[in-house]
């Protein structure tokens, strides 16, 4: 398929103009395709030649002003517009698209469960064209109207409130003017719960099979929903520009979420089959909060090109978690924030493959080149340095600025430049400058304090490795005096402001490489950036660490823990800190964690990362020993009930670090915890998982779980299981799965290759090590980018962590055959293997 470039779309946008799109979707035509007719009102503003987007099984008719064009004339995905004079046109477009298999285009789904089908659009970046024809560019915003003919029984939703007329026909109000990118189409035998609020519509859909689970979350979602919307009608002052809203939760749903105008999908995961904690529930709430900010930046004011694809998701970004916090009790996110999500960020950035926030727009050509850019910088670091820039501009300043770009662009589009325009006209701050040190700029600044003291004084100096302004805070801690609360508890002294390097209006401090003196001894614990306001990687002074060495969990304030703990996993992840010192620092102080945010970062590190991929083979069962007496002292901290995400966080890493299996195998067949949870199909999945990495189970216990779990859900783990057993012949039937079959969907290529590699079956996996190159590069040209993803992903020989892996890897960079989604999946993937080798090297 042919990417679209750059200034090709530039060319058309000053060529074209789009009125309105009447599109006739028939599903009723099959299993493998759709019937779709696009009738394109247009004016071509000059005399010329341009081309629409289409990518059929068959096209069968293509008509320009009545005139009947050859079908033959299609050019993989593009159908040349010839000698268009100037003025109106009409274009008319009959034809059999393909149902997608990977959730790209019009993705298709039949639940084992009920053996109900369900359909749903994901079109963005470019797979309009897998379902209508279209000039397919965000700047060519149209009004768009649609029918949909379905089977009987069936709900259709879209962006627009849809009328039922019968015999299966459905009709979508016309839209205002949105992006192709953004049009949607959800249909199949729904489970809906509607509503009204603020004069609109709200409504809940997922298939019948998960219906009480959304029963039973209803009141939470629609809770929330309603809450964020009051939050943003407060916050902006352009009202919400639609005429409805519906949240659907779709099978087999590639992002985490989609903000269609009207109708945002997600991942149907977000509908809870079994327990979870109420971090989790948080997550939920801050994705309904950042598919909501969408509706306005994204949706109302839409980037002109992908470059500027920051914009849409780092505000986003930043406004879910904020709003979530200000308008639900929801209100620690920015905990949730600092450790689990700005690490990702963090770690994007110190990769080959980083890029500006806001790359340069000749650094993003062509479509292809635009959807590597949805990353941890794009969304993670975009966030934080927004952050910054409130806490730099005031909430105030940042607010008018924003309600001024809407209202200059409300249903157009902008650019980064229209945009601190924007901002820049709501202060006297130099917000351009601002940009260009923030946003046009890679890497991570770093942080270290040194600190000296004298009889009545102490002092700080900051040394400042980077070129960004950092406004912070910095917290001073002491030991309490009280001794009731603890002997290793900590109290703040004080927190005090300093600008790095200084604002022009500040007298000399810590951050611009002078010093800062302050009454008194040196605290014991000094910590830079407290509030987490800035982007920056922190350092800790020598005497701060041996502090928190006892008493890093008797910090009072969580987000001064998650600080703590990211500067702890960047010293890991630098070599600077053994990694059997971090794991010594959790099992001294996760067990009286109360944060479960914080719980679930840190453990997830510790397990995925540390015990994983930076200890070494030799040494990994000592790392699993200690995560299991930390899981299993967690386990009994909480036999009471009263804090069962704590308890039920635990749980799951105790199953996952588990090196025998008599105590997990004795749980599942009780089908309970002692002293709970019970088990549900998420724990029973978990253990039989664990199991088959032990070796301690089998394909009849395995078709046996299935048997009592046949959801999808099921079918996931299922192939988890038989992927991960310890055998020739299971590695051997999921590598053909993988990589010959080409019929697993993405959902189940994806839980294949979760299973296929595991730290503790090296040597039983080490020829498929030089397979997976080539093996992955042909399956990403077959199967497209969707797939190219989870392959780079997932199907990654993570643990071959050794110089001939990373020999291996290094070379087959080099091969042209890579799609771009691939290589940079490649990229990054080999960059951490590195890390990890380094890591492993450096002690």
């Amino acid at each position: 398929m042919s990417v679209l470039m750059r200034d090709e779309a530039q060319a058309r946008a000053q060529f074209l103009d789009v009125q309105r799109y009447t599109i006739d979707l028939d599903l009723t035509a099959g299993e493998e395709t759709f019937d779709s007719r696009t009738v394109i009102q247009f004016t071509a503003l000059a005399a010329g030649d341009t081309f629409v987007e289409v990518k059929p099984a068959t096209l069968r008719s293509i008509s320009l002003d009545g005139h009947a064009l050859d079908p033959a004339d299609l050019d993989e995905n593009r159908f040349p517009l010839s000698a268009l004079t100037a003025g109106p046109h009409e274009l008319r477009i009959d034809a059999a698209m393909r149902y997608s298999r990977t959730g790209e285009g019009m993705h298709r789904f039949t639940d084992p469960t009920d053996n109900e089908t369900y359909v749903y659009t994901q079109l963005f970046l470019e797979d309009v064209q897998r379902v209508f024809a279209a000039f397919d560019q965000p700047d060519l915003k149209s009004v768009f109207a649609l029918t949909v003919n379905a089977p009987e029984g069936w709900t259709v939703l879209g962006n627009s409130i849809a009328e039922h007329t019968g015999d299966g026909r459905w009709t979508l109000a016309p839209t205002p003017p949105v992006s192709t990118y953004l049009v949607a189409v959800a249909a199949g035998p729904f489970h809906s719960i509607t509503t009204e609020h603020a004069g609109l519509p709200f409504g809940i859909h997922c298939r019948r099979s998960l219906a009480p689970h959304l029963d039973a979350d209803a009141d939470e979602i629609l809770d929330i929903t309603r809450a964020c919307f009051d939050r943003f009608q407060e916050k902006f002052d352009e009202p919400y520009p639609f005429d409805s809203y519906d949240q659907a939760f779709v099978p087999e749903f590639n992002a985490g979420a989609m903000e269609n105008p009207g109708l945002v999908t997600f991942r149907d995961e977000f509908i809870y089959r079994s327990a979870v904690t109420d971090t989790e529930r948080q997550t939920r709430g801050m994705v309904i909060a950042h598919e909501m900010a969408h509706m306005w930046f994204g949706d109302l004011v839409t980037l002109a090109w992908w470059d500027d694809i920051w914009l849409n998701e780092s505000f986003a970004e930043y406004m879910g978690y904020q709003t979530l916090a200000e308008a639900t009790r929801f209100t620690d996110t920015w905990v949730d924030f600092g450790v689990a999500r700005k690490g990702w960020g963090y770690d994007a950035d110190q990769r080959p493959s980083t890029h500006p926030v806001a790359p340069d727009p000749t650094a993003v050509p062509d479509t292809a080149s635009a959807m590597l850019n949805f990353d941890g910088i794009s969304y993670a670091k975009g966030a934080s340095a927004l952050r910054q820039l409130v806490a730099w501009l005031g909430e105030k300043d940042f607010l008018a600025g924003i309600n001024t770009h809407f209202a200059r662009h409300k249903f157009g589009n902008a650019t980064l430049a229209d945009f601190i325009d924007n901002l820049a006209s709501a202060t006297d701050r130099d917000v351009h400058a601002w940009a260009d040190q923030w946003l046009r700029t890679t890497g991570v600044d770093t942080l270290t304090p040194h600190i000296g003291e004298s009889d009545t004084t102490w002092s700080l100096t900051v040394d400042h490795h980077g070129t960004r302004p950092h406004r912070i805070t910095v917290g001073t801690y002491d030991h309490a005096i009280d001794t009731q609360s603890g002997p290793d508890r900590l109290v703040l002294r004080d927190r005090f402001d300093i600008g790095i390097p200084q604002d022009s209006d500040d007298t000399p401090q810590a951050g611009d490489g002078s010093t800062t003196t302050r009454p008194g001894p040196r605290p014991a614990l000094v910590v830079l950036n407290d509030n987490d306001l800035t982007y920056a990687k922190i350092r800790l002074d020598p005497d701060s660490w041996t502090t928190l060495q006892a008493g890093l969990s008797g910090i009072p304030d969580a987000l001064t823990r998650a600080v703590v703990w990211n500067a702890a996993r960047d010293m890991v992840r630098d070599g600077e800190l053994a990694p059997t010192t971090y794991l010594e620092a959790a099992r001294t102080h996760l067990p009286h964690e109360t944060d479960l945010a914080l719980l679930q970062g840190v453990l997830a590190f510790a397990d995925t990362q540390v015990a994983a991929r930076y200890t070494t083979p030799e040494d990994r069962p000592a790392a699993l020993a200690t995560l299991t007496a930390l899981t299993r002292d967690l386990i009994r901290r909480t036999e009471d009930g009263s804090r069962p995400g704590l308890r039920l966080t635990a749980v799951r890493h105790f199953i996952d670090a588990a090196t025998q299996p008599d105590t997990i195998h004795g749980w599942l067949t009780e089908g309970t915890v002692p002293g709970g949870p019970e088990l549900d199909p998420e724990l029973r999945w978990r253990i039989l998982t664990r199991l088959a990495v032990l070796g301690a189970t089998d394909e009849q216990t395995i078709a046996a779980e299935l048997e009592a779990d046949p959801s999808a859900t099921g079918q996931e783990g299922a192939a988890r299981c038989r992927a991960a057993l310890p055998t020739p012949e299971a590695k051997a039937a999921a590598w053909h799965a993988m990589f010959t079959d080409d019929t697993l969907s993405n959902y189940l290529f994806t839980a294949t290759a979760q299973g296929f590699w595991q730290p503790e079956q090296t040597d039983l996996v080490a020829a498929y090590v030089p397979r997976y190159y080539p093996d992955a590069t042909a399956l990403a040209v077959r199967r497209g980018p969707a797939i190219a993803d989870a392959a780079g992903r997932y199907a990654f020989p993570a643990y071959a962590i050794d110089a001939d892996s990373l020999h291996l890897g290094d070379q087959a960079l080099t091969d042209q055959a890579l799609i771009p989604t691939l290589r940079r999946k490649l990229t990054d993937q080999i960059d951490d293997l590195r890390r990890a080798l380094t890591v492993r090297n450096a002690h």
